[in-house]
């Protein structure tokens, strides 16, 4: 059970992506992260809610994104929810970040990011709702 839950709700639009960043900050320090980790997790929600932006609703704003902080004795989870096109994790290949340097390629690289600043990131949908948890384990991670 979590010891705080504590929600927001955005249209589809990059204009709202600074009051996101803004309330996972808040949330992440007010649970005694450092702020580097704080950062971390203010990167890798504005990087899931531009995908679901971008991709999920295809840049349409009427939609709407549901944001939670969930924070307990043993993780701080961010989960991300949306009723686009859900993201197809079979067509995702890591990319090869040197190559993309070399190239000065923007974009693609969002959920290499979040693969690399989380403890655990996780996709699921069900009855046409997408979700997306981005969690930190304080301590050790679970085995």
């Amino acid at each position: 059970m979590a010891d705080s839950i504590h929600t927001l709700a955005i249209p589809s639009s990059t204009r709202y992506l600074k009051t996101v960043r803004q309330f996972v900050m808040l949330h992440a320090l007010a649970a005694n992260f450092s702020k580097e980790t704080a950062d971390d997790f203010k990167l890798c929600v504005d990087e899931a809610c531009s995908n679901v932006i971008k991709h999920a609703y295809e840049g349409q704003p009427e939609h709407e994104i549901d944001i939670a902080v969930i924070v307990d004795a043993n993780r701080f989870t961010v989960r991300i929810r949306d009723r686009g096109t859900p993201f197809d994790r079979s067509k995702y290949r890591k990319p090869d970040v040197v190559k993309y340097t070399k190239e000065r390629r923007r974009g693609g690289l969002g959920v290499h990011i979040m693969q690399q600043l989380m403890d655990h990131v996780e996709y699921q949908t069900a009855d046409s709702v997408n979700e997306i948890r981005l969690t930190k384990y304080r301590g050790a991670a679970p085995t």
